[in-house]
């Protein structure tokens, strides 16, 4: 019998989380002789008072929600991807490739292809390790940790010395076509009459990301594949015995993982700078961890988390600018939200599940 109902466990359970790591950010705000509420004020004006502010935060969103749902299907089946960072990486290449040597007469074809490519070199990426678990037994935290600093090493030397312009000093490719250019909120809510911060760097993508969420949890829980991959991941043993094959969910699950994580790279490389540079994926693959735990590895469930952290994100930037705070104190924040709501859980899940049962006892 469960002792806590379904909705304390998704909401109050990641709240209180929050809450917690909040309060000890500010005390560590405090202690470097800063107001924490004025530090809370500029980072909520900073990232959600303005349709500027919006756009960065729902540009980061976008980068969070396609590698928080890479985490979250995988773990499904009990499968800790933690090579998001290398996955994405690679999937980068694929949207460098795809608009520097293809000639595209408009950008929502450019779009496809792009998106189509990221995906196929994110789950190449994502395959090997996958490999490496189902028929050797190799442990997949440790393989794609080890694969994201093999894709950084590669991406390092392909920036410096083939894809760099022999005009340029700078490890990155040279501009796309302009015609590539993904439209823009300004533009796309503009068709509608709602105005919009030209500046704000989130465009259609957050729409594909939001679609996919939607395309994940119908592929999870109404169909009979979803249905093979949760059940492997709730008992390997039972699923066994059912005749669901471990080598093909592992396979899938890592493939279907390592596709979204690449994908990833459409927002970052053709929506943002319009070129792939270095360091282009700005740790999300790792924060895309800690958005599926606060989501519960749930397709819809990590939206709010990819938000939280797309504030974070575009208040921290705020925060350096505005305080004599460094950036790395959002880093500081981003660690205690990931510890309490990842590592810490039982520390608030085991109250509330007492605090819920004496309720009931005494009902």
């Amino acid at each position: 019998m469960k002792t806590m109902p379904k909705w304390a466990d998704v909401l109050l359970v990641p709240l209180i989380s929050l809450v917690i790591a909040f309060a000890l950010s500010a005390l560590v705000i405090l202690a470097i002789g800063e107001d924490p509420v004025r530090a809370m004020e500029l980072m909520v004006t900073g990232s959600l008072g303005s349709t500027y502010g919006w756009g960065y935060t729902l540009y980061y969103t976008t980068n969070f929600l396609l590698t928080g749902l890479a985490v979250s299907i995988a773990f499904q089946a009990k499968l800790f991807n933690i090579g998001g960072e290398g996955q994405a990486m690679i999937g980068g290449l694929g949207v460098a490739l795809v608009c520097l040597f293809i000639p595209w007469p408009n950008w929502w074809l450019a779009m496809i292809a792009a998106i189509l490519a990221s995906a196929l070199f994110g789950a190449m990426w994502a395959a090997i390790p996958a490999w490496l678990q189902a028929k050797a037994g190799s442990h997949i935290v440790i393989t794609t940790i080890m694969f994201n600093f093999i894709a950084a090493s590669l991406m390092n030397y392909l920036l410096s010395h083939v894809l760099r312009p022999t005009t340029s000093m700078d490890p990155a490719t040279a501009r796309f076509d302009n015609v590539l250019r993904l439209p823009r909120l300004h533009d796309i809510l503009g068709l509608v009459g709602i105005d919009f911060s030209r500046s704000g760097p989130a465009n259609i993508m957050l729409f594909v990301a939001l679609a996919f969420c939607v395309l994940a949890y119908v592929l999870l829980w109404r169909t009979r594949l979803g249905f093979e991959i949760r059940a492997f991941g709730q008992s390997e043993a039972a699923a066994h015995y059912a005749g669901i094959s471990s080598f093909k969910i592992i396979m899938v699950a890592m493939l279907i993982s390592g596709a979204l994580a690449g994908t990833m790279a459409v927002n970052s490389v053709m929506g943002g700078p319009q070129r792939l540079v270095m360091n282009a994926v700005e740790g999300a693959g790792f924060i895309g961890i800690a958005v599926a735990l606060m989501g519960r590895s749930h397709p819809i469930g990590i939206i709010a988390p990819a938000l939280l952290f797309g504030f974070l994100f575009q208040g921290g930037s705020e925060l350096a600018i505005e305080t004599s705070i460094p950036r790395d104190m959002i880093v500081i924040i981003q660690a205690l939200v990931i510890m309490f709501t990842g590592a810490l859980d039982n520390m608030v899940r085991r109250p509330l599940e007492l605090l819920f049962l004496a309720l009931r006892r005494r009902a």
